[in-house]
């Protein structure tokens, strides 16, 4: 599931300060990140029956390089998939409310440390 028109997609912002600010909302850069893309995950584990979630905010480098100083960082649009194992995640099903709500939760965090940024 895709969450299209937010205030994060088509932000640009150097890569050193989007590392600082996703790490400051709890999103991690995963393993799926090369010199020219990014991906940063929030993962959600349902104790109950297993269920695991990923939501990600995947970005290009428009400058530089991801990991450089100098890298500067067009974010896309987040999306969200469950994992099943061992085949991997699926996008596109339906998804538990409070997954949902906490991945519009993260929008709104990033969406308010993006202005801040902005703003200094």
């Amino acid at each position: 599931m895709r969450f299209e028109e937010t205030a994060i997609e088509n932000h640009v912002i150097p890569f050193p300060l989007l590392e600082q600010i996703m790490n400051s909302v709890g999103m991690v850069r995963g393993g799926h990140w090369d010199y020219e893309r990014v991906t940063y995950d929030f993962k959600f584990e349902n104790r109950t029956d297993g269920s695991v979630y990923y939501f990600r905010i995947p970005g290009i480098a428009v400058e530089g390089e991801i990991e450089s100083r100098s890298g500067v960082v067009k974010l896309l649009v987040p999306y969200v998939g469950r994992h099943y194992y061992p085949h991997g995640v699926e996008y596109n099903e339906t998804f538990p409310d409070y997954v949902i709500n906490k991945c519009k939760e993260k929008i709104n965090q990033l969406e308010e440390a993006l202005t801040t940024y902005i703003k200094a």
